[in-house]
């Protein structure tokens, strides 16, 4: 059994962790042994390791906050999945591992025949996405979004939630290579940013009117989204893959009644009554089981190959996600 484990932080995030041995552990009462089938290396699953996150777990740590499993084991007297089914992994719980012991009772039950690589990816990107169409502006068939970091995780998954309930996207991308990745999963319209962002929105919607923008990036890429808004819109703002805080002009924001906004699903997940949080989750489980919704995977790594799999997800050019997925037992 193998866990990726780091013990500092530091600005190259491939260089604090390593793939350590450890020897199968007995469970208590209340405890579950999961195999990990896949878990995935999000942004702030880097950010975590430099030290640059909002949250930092207490160190030692084991990398990764979300993944899919299977029980392989059940504690004496513990009720929950049954050994063989695959479940989703409570969220921190360090899923960079070959296994990890879990609270039975808080485990979510997921379709067995599902892409496990899929399903390792619910914990995050969809309800982000889905929430940041739902919860900022009323939405209805026909309408427009326009949202930047259109390649991301969030990015796609967006574009999918949208397309099945009607919704028209914009999507901004920072490079020419990533235009066709987001047009082959649905993109209305795909742009790569500039200064004359504005222009090029309103000549291929033909000058619709767009209420709501979902900005990743931050900077001066907010301010180009903001120009692209009809008056009185919303910007949601969910990250800063620029480094830098959001800007809007006073121009934006008082005369033409733009709102800023942010998003931060941890606290979603705080505030949340847990049969809220399991209805989202159930039902964007059950659009990946159908072949609904699905992300991109750029490539896979088995734990022992940690130092690569966070030098490739590191990277600053990708074409979809990249995920540990440990080697199975024969």
């Amino acid at each position: 059994m193998l866990k990726a484990l780091y013990a500092g932080r530091g600005p190259v995030p491939q260089d604090v962790i390593d793939a350590v041995p450890f020897d199968r552990p007995s469970l208590m009462q209340g405890q579950a042994l999961v195999a990990v089938l896949a878990a995935p290396i999000n942004p702030s699953d880097v950010l975590t390791l430099t030290g640059e996150y909002g949250i930092l777990p207490p160190l030692p740590a084991v990398g990764g906050n979300e993944g899919v499993g299977r029980v392989v084991e059940l504690g004496p007297d513990t009720h929950g999945p049954g050994v063989g089914q695959v479940v989703l992994l409570p969220a921190g719980i360090g899923t960079w591992a070959t296994h990890v012991v879990a609270p039975a009772a808080q485990l979510i039950a997921l379709p067995n025949n599902a892409d496990p690589q899929q399903l390792s990816m619910l914990t995050v990107n969809p309800p982000t996405a889905a929430l940041l169409l739902r919860d900022f502006v009323s939405l209805h068939s026909g309408d427009w979004v326009i949202q930047n970091s259109a390649n991301s995780g969030v990015g796609s998954y967006l574009v999918q939630l949208a397309a099945l309930r009607g919704v028209k996207t914009v999507n901004v991308v920072r490079r020419e290579s990533a235009v066709a990745g987001v047009k082959a999963l649905g993109g209305d319209v795909v742009l790569v940013d500039g200064e004359d962002l504005a222009e090029r929105v309103k000549d291929a919607t033909g000058a619709a009117v767009i209420g709501l923008g979902v900005d990743a990036v931050g900077g001066s890429a907010t301010m180009r989204l903001a120009a692209c808004l009809s008056e009185g819109a919303t910007i949601a703002n969910y990250g800063a893959l620029s480094g830098e805080a959001c800007m809007v002009s006073p121009r934006e924001l008082i005369f033409r009644d733009i709102a800023l906004k942010g998003f931060w699903l941890a606290r979603w997940y705080r505030i949340t009554p847990p049969a809220e949080v399991q209805a989202l989750l159930g039902e964007l489980a059950g659009l990946i089981a159908q072949g609904k919704l699905h992300t991109p995977i750029q490539a896979t790594y088995d734990v022992a190959q940690i130092k690569q799999a966070i030098t490739a997800a590191a990277a600053g050019e990708r074409s979809g996600k990249v995920l540990i997925v440990p080697k199975q037992e024969a």
